[in-house]
C-alpha cells in the first residue's frame, strides 16, 4: 500500500475502498476496529462506516507494524490450518471410536464453513445497498443458513449443546433440501455420554477462533486440508480407513492415464471420500485452467452414509457444487438410471471397489435387470470382484474409458471369472493392465493391479494388451508404502508410448495371452528380476586355488617377524 493513492483521496472513503488500499477483507477492518487499531466515522441513520483519508494516512505512520501483523495472522497458511484441524480430533480422541469421531469433525468443519460464508454474504450485499431485505434473499447465498442457525448464535448456548446442534443440522437440511439431503443424518451430539456438554464447549469455542469464510480461507486451502484430514483419519482407523480412502497418488496413476478432456462425464460408483473425481478435476485444471475443469460433470454413489456425507462436503469445499453424489449400493441399486430403465453410460468410469466381498446381492445382480451379464458369464456367489467390472463395463459408452483398482487374483483366478475374463479380451476391452507395489492401501499389505478399459481403442492398440510392472517402484513407509512423482510420471509415460520397456513393460497381443489360458498375471509375460550372473566354476576355483597360495605366503612372512620379535 502507498501513501500516494491516499494522498489523491479528498473524500471519505467506504470500507470497500479501504480494504481494496490494504488488500484486506472488509471483515479484517473490523476487526482492527475490535482492537482499536482503526477507527472509522459513522455517517447516516444507518451509521455506514467512512474514513478519512488524512486518518488512514496517520495510522498507517503510527501503526504500520501492527496493521502488518494482522494481515499476516489473518491470512491462514495450509500448514496452520492441517494443524488446527487435526487439533480438534484430539477433543474427541478417546471418547468415541476413531472410526466414528471423524464424521462429527467434518460435519461441524462443514457447518461453521457455510455459516461464515454466509456471514460474508450478507455484510456485502449490506455494504453496496444498504437493504436487509435484499441481504437475506435466498439468491444472494450459496447455502442458506436461518437466523436462529447462525454459528454466533449457537456459540451463546451454555447448556444443552448437542440437542441444539442436531436442530441446527434439521434446520440446515430443510432449507437446503435437496442440496443437503442426508449430509447430517448420521450425527447424533445429543448422546451426553458421546458428548458432554463440556466436550462440545471446547470444539465450539476451538472452532470459533478462526474465521472459515471464503476470503479468509479459499477452497483450494480449505479443500487441501480436507483432504490431509480424510488421510489422517484414514490411517487412524486402520483396516476401516481402507473403506473410504484411497491413495490419492493411486488415483493420480488412472486419471493421468485416461486424461479427462472439457464436459466429460466422469462416474466412481464407489466414490468413497471423493478422490477421484477431485483428482479429474484438478488435472484438467492445471492443464487448461479452473473455467475448463469446472465443465466436467462429476457423479459418484457410495453405500455407507458416513463415507456418502464425507464425500459430499468435500466436492462442496473444493467449490464443486454441482457434483451429483447419491447414496446406495451400486451391484444391487444403481443410482444412475436412463429413462428407459438402462445405466446411465459416461466417457469415463474410475473406481477402487472394496475386494472380494462374499456378502453381496448375487440374486440381484443374477437377474440382470441392467443387462450387466449379457455377453458375460455369471460371476461367482463367493466373489463380487467381475460384478464391480461388469458394472462399469455396462457404465461405459461406446466411447468410454475406465480404470479400476482391483485384487491381482482378477488377473488368474480360474472358473466363472476366468471365463468372465476371457470374454471381455475377446471382446478387446483390456487396454492396459498394470502391477502395483504391495501395502499402498489402508487394511491391506497385498498388492494390487489396475485395469484400463477402453470401448474404441485406436487401430494401433487392437487386439493387444499393455502389461507394466510397476511392483518395485514406491517410496518404503513404515506401515504404508507410497508411489513417488517419478513412480507415476513411470506408469504413465509408459502407458502413453505403449511400447516394451525391458522389465518394466511389455505389449502383448491377444495371441500370446490365448496360449497363456487368458491369464493376465503380471510376472507371467514380465520377469522384472536382475539377471543372475553366469559362475564359471572351473575359473573360480583356480582364483580361490591361488588365493590360498597366497595366504600360505602371507602367513609364512607374518610367522618369521613374530620370530624375530621373539613372540
Amino acid at each position: 500500500m502507498s501513501k500516494n493513492k491516499l494522498q489523491k483521496e479528498n473524500k471519505l472513503l467506504s470500507i470497500g475502498q479501504v480494504a481494496k488500499i490494504f488488500g484486506v477483507h472488509e471483515d479484517t477492518l473490523r476487526n482492527w476496529e475490535r482492537k482499536g487499531l482503526i477507527k472509522p466515522l459513522r455517517i447516516g441513520a444507518r451509521l455506514d462506516r467512512k474514513y478519512r483519508p488524512k486518518d488512514i494516512e496517520k495510522i498507517v505512520d503510527k501503526n504500520m507494524g501492527a496493521l502488518m501483523n494482522e494481515i499476516s495472522e489473518d491470512k491462514m497458511t495450509l500448514a496452520v490450518l492441517k494443524q488446527f484441524l487435526w487439533k480438534s480430533a484430539d477433543i474427541l480422541r478417546g471418547k468415541i471410536d476413531s472410526s466414528d469421531y471423524k464424521k462429527y469433525i467434518f460435519g461441524l468443519l462443514f457447518y461453521k464453513r457455510i455459516s461464515d460464508v454466509w456471514g460474508e454474504e450478507y455484510a456485502q450485499v449490506m455494504e453496496e445497498y444498504h437493504d436487509e431485505e435484499l441481504a437475506r434473499a435466498e439468491y444472494n447465498h450459496r447455502f442458506q443458513v436461518p437466523e436462529d442457525c447462525r454459528w454466533e448464535v449457537l456459540t451463546e448456548q451454555a447448556g444443552n449443546i448437542g440437542k441444539k446442534l442436531n436442530d441446527v443440522f434439521d434446520k440446515l437440511t430443510n432449507a437446503n433440501s435437496p442440496k443437503l439431503d442426508k449430509i447430517f443424518d448420521d450425527l447424533d451430539f445429543a448422546n451426553k455420554d458421546k458428548f458432554p456438554n463440556e466436550t462440545l464447549q471446547r470444539l465450539m469455542n476451538h472452532f470459533s477462533q478462526y474465521n472459515f469464510g471464503s476470503n479468509y480461507i479459499n477452497s483450494d486451502l480449505l479443500g487441501d486440508a480436507y483432504e490431509y484430514l480424510i488421510k489422517q483419519f484414514a490411517a487412524d482407523a486402520g483396516k476401516k480407513g481402507g473403506e473410504f480412502y484411497s491413495p490419492r497418488e493411486v488415483e493420480r496413476v488412472i486419471i493421468n492415464i485416461l486424461k479427462p478432456h472439457q464436459k466429460d462425464h466422469i462416474l466412481d460408483p464407489m466414490v468413497g471420500s471423493g478422490g477421484f473425481l477431485l483428482e479429474a478435476y484438478n488435472y484438467l485444471k492445471n492443464k487448461s485452467g479452473e473455467p475448463v475443469a469446472k465443465t466436467l460433470y462429476l457423479y459418484g454413489q457410495e453405500i455407507n452414509i458416513g463415507t456418502f456425507a464425507i464425500a459430499k462436503i468435500n466436492m462442496f469445499l473444493h467449490g464443486l457444487d454441482s457434483a451429483d453424489i447419491r447414496r446406495g449400493d451400486t451391484l444391487a441399486n444403481p443410482q444412475f438410471i436412463k429413462n428407459d430403465g438402462s445405466l446411465q453410460t459416461f466417457d469415463i468410469c474410475v473406481g477402487n471397489p472394496p475386494y472380494s466381498i462374499k456378502d453381496w446381492e448375487f440374486e440381484l445382480f443374477k437377474g440382470n435387470k441392467f443387462g450387466r451379464i449379457e455377453g458375460y458369464d455369471m460371476p461367482p456367489k463367493s466373489n463380487a470382484d467381475y460384478a464391480f467390472v461388469l458394472h462399469f463395463i455396462k457404465s461405459m459408452n461406446i466411447n468410454g474409458r475406465a480404470g479400476i483398482v482391483l485384487p491381482h487374483g482378477v488377473l488368474f483366478r480360474g472358473g466363472a471369472e476366468g471365463r468372465i475374463r476371457e470374454q471381455i479380451i475377446k471382446n478387446d476391452l483390456i487396454d492396459a493392465v498394470i502391477g502395483l507395489p504391495a501395502k499402498l492401501f489402508f487394511g491391506t499389505g497385498i498388492p494390487a493391479a489396475i485395469l484400463i478399459l477402453n470401448k474404441n481403442k485406436p487401430k494401433h492398440k487392437k487386439n493387444k494388451i499393455l502389461i507394466i510392472e510397476a511392483e518395485k517402484d514406491y517410496l518404503e513407509g513404515k506401515n504404508q508404502n507410497s508411489l513417488r512423482q517419478k513412480d507415476i510420471e513411470k506408469i504413465v509415460s509408459a502407458y502413453d508410448n505403449y511400447k516394451d520397456i525391458d522389465k518394466y513393460c511389455r505389449v502383448i497381443d491377444s495371441k500370446e495371452i490365448e496360449e497363456n489360458e487368458f491369464n493376465l498375471n503380471v510376472r507371467r509375460y514380465i520377469d522384472s528380476n536382475e539377471e543372475e550372473e553366469i559362475i564359471n566354476v572351473k575359473q573360480a576355483y583356480k582364483e580361490l586355488a591361488e588365493l590360498e597360495k597366497e595366504k600360505e605366503k602371507i602367513d609364512s612372512k607374518v610367522k618369521n617377524y613374530l620370530k624375530e620379535l621373539k613372540y
